[in-house]
């Protein structure tokens, strides 16, 4: 039987923007580019304050686990400096104000993963982790399948399903490439029944079409809907002989080896309490409250937003900005946020029966309030990705993935 252990069915509110076609964002005035959006190092500047600089120039490199990162307008570097952000800490960036034009500075042609490599891409979805790296299956593990996730299970996001509705060609381009590289045979896109319309632009290849539920769209859980196979606690996907890409990182990698583009944009669905949602272009770097006044401004008194979803989203400022990973800008306004009193559990076990990694998400909060660190680490705490399933059955409204984050932080410590 396919599918996976627990889930829930939160109300995906994808009808805000599901309909609306991708639009090309206003070209920003200024952008800050984050030198740490990706899993691994902090990347170094190679240009200096006052440098003229081409949209796709290389303007930040990394030794070691990390991903270039590259001018996403055409100006001037006005600044070099750390800032305080929610989603990736305090880190360097750099500011670059839009002069005039828009002059791209592509990719020299290479080999495909090379190509990949040199343009920075990262895990689109969210996780942001070098694309180059993934595909680099490691000496002795045997991988024989691609997996592609158009899942999207988040509530509000719709950018993934725009995409695979309007760019099946490019898709499908791509997913060619990572299979040459990989050197496997069989390839599978999975979705939720929710999009089944996406399907007739993928005649080329298997369509796994999966029952509409949450989170689906996480890579060990999709793996046991799709292909039923199961990853080892504390392992990765290529020890069940899968690769996972998700569809935007699929089109970042024919964009960057079919038209020689770096990694300077990506789609992005803003919705929630805004007047117009919508599913936009947008240049890495531009200002959160750009995309939200392009968006018809905030619907009620913004409350909250988010870089992602309500599920799995972390709460920002409208000076945030917009990462390689920002599939989407969620607004939450006043009528949509209510405060809550964390009560005593009630010993109901639902955070057990909704987790999809069978673990158990109050033993991890108890043990982190406690600061008993060296348990949870036995317990398998890094196998929970935080997907926030079990607070949001939690009838004592106990902030249980708080918890589990802090845990996992002093875990690694």
């Amino acid at each position: 039987m396919s599918g996976f252990r627990g889930g829930i069915h939160p109300d995906g509110k994808k009808e805000l923007a599901a309909n609306k076609e991708i639009q090309t964002a206003e070209m920003p005035k200024k952008v800050t580019i984050l030198l740490k959006q990706h899993a691994g190092c902090v990347a170094k500047p190679t240009v200096n304050i006052g440098d003229h600089v081409k949209t796709g120039q290389l303007i930040a490199t990394v030794d070691g686990l990390g991903a270039n990162i590259h001018s996403s307008i055409t100006g001037r570097v006005a600044e070099i400096k750390e800032i305080e952000t929610n989603v990736c800490g305090n880190v360097p960036a750099i500011t670059i104000e839009h002069h005039g034009g828009d002059e791209w500075q592509l990719l020299e042609e290479k080999q495909p993963l090379e190509m990949i490599k040199d343009a920075g891409i990262v895990g689109m979805g969210g996780a942001m982790f070098p694309t180059h790296v993934k595909l680099c299956i490691p000496e002795g593990k045997k991988v024989d399948t691609l997996l592609v996730n158009g899942a999207e299970c988040e509530p509000y996001l719709t950018c993934d399903y725009r995409l695979m509705l309007e760019k099946p060609k490019e898709i499908m381009e791509g997913i060619r490439i990572v299979k040459g590289i990989l050197g496997v045979k069989k390839t599978m896109i999975a979705i939720e029944d929710n999009k089944k319309d996406v399907a007739e632009g993928f005649k080329d290849v298997e369509v796994k079409i999966l029952k509409t539920k949450y989170p689906q769209g996480a890579e060990k859980t999709l793996i046991k809907a799709a292909l039923r196979r199961e990853v080892p606690p504390e392992r990765l996907p290529f020890d069940a002989g899968v690769v996972v890409c998700n569809v935007g990182t699929i089109y970042a990698i024919q964009q960057a080896v079919k038209e020689k583009k770096p990694s300077v944009e990506r789609i992005v669905t803003v919705s929630g309490a805004v007047n117009e949602p919508k599913n936009l272009l947008v240049r890495i770097g531009t200002p959160v409250k750009d995309i939200i006044r392009q968006c018809g401004g905030y619907k009620g008194k913004s409350a909250r937003i988010l870089n992602g979803g309500p599920m799995m989203g972390i709460c920002i400022d409208e000076d945030d900005v917009v990462l390689k990973g920002s599939s989407g800008i969620t607004v939450m306004n006043d009528k949509m946020v209510e405060e809550i009193e964390e009560q005593p559990c009630i010993r109901c076990a639902e955070c057990i029966n909704v987790c999809p990694m069978k673990l158990m998400p109050k033993l991890f909060a108890d043990y982190s309030r406690a600061k008993k660190y060296s348990e949870l680490k036995s317990l398998n705490i890094v196998d929970c990705f935080e997907c926030g399933a079990c607070t949001y059955v939690c009838p004592a409204n106990i902030p249980l993935v708080e918890y589990i984050k802090e845990g996992k932080k002093r875990c690694k410590k």
